[in-house]
């Protein structure tokens, strides 16, 4: 892993019921895992809107992630999960088309007792990102601007 002093910000997006569960878990059994996680705790990750994802980019955020209760039938509210599916690969495609490395974005599934599963993707995610570096979207994204100009 490359040290180049860089600390990411990421956010997660997580299911109350499933993933921040397991994050509170892992947080309560003091497993290692990067502090620079912001947890925005979410009823449900199909409650997750697109909109979400590129605001917290937008804000500074160098990776983001949304994970919710496991397919099929873990979801406290049926289908959420299911929307989640459906969403997040369009989200990729969008994150892409808007100059956002695919890699910078992370989805996916961990129940409420995968504690040592959300402590080792935390470290991954994070690492990756590490290792991208930052993301200056905002000022990509003045540039776009003065270049349309």
């Amino acid at each position: 892993m490359i040290d180049n002093g860089f600390e990411p910000r990421i956010v997660a997006f997580l299911c109350n019921w499933c993933t921040y569960a397991a994050a509170d878990a892992a947080g309560i059994s003091r497993m290692e895992q990067p502090l620079n996680v912001d947890i925005i705790r979410v009823m449900c990750s199909g409650r997750v809107d697109p909109s979400f994802v590129l605001k917290a980019f937008v804000e500074g955020a160098d990776g983001v992630m949304v994970f919710g209760c496991h397919p099929p039938g873990d979801c406290h509210y049926g289908e959420g999960n299911y929307k989640t599916f459906r969403r997040m690969p369009l989200l990729e495609r969008l994150l892409e088309q808007y100059g956002i490395d695919k890699e910078r974005f992370q989805w996916g599934w961990i129940s409420a007792a995968e504690a040592p599963k959300w402590a080792q993707v935390t470290r991954d995610f994070t690492g990756k990102v590490r290792e991208l570096g930052p993301l200056d979207w905002r000022g990509y994204l003045e540039e776009m601007e003065t270049r349309e100009v």
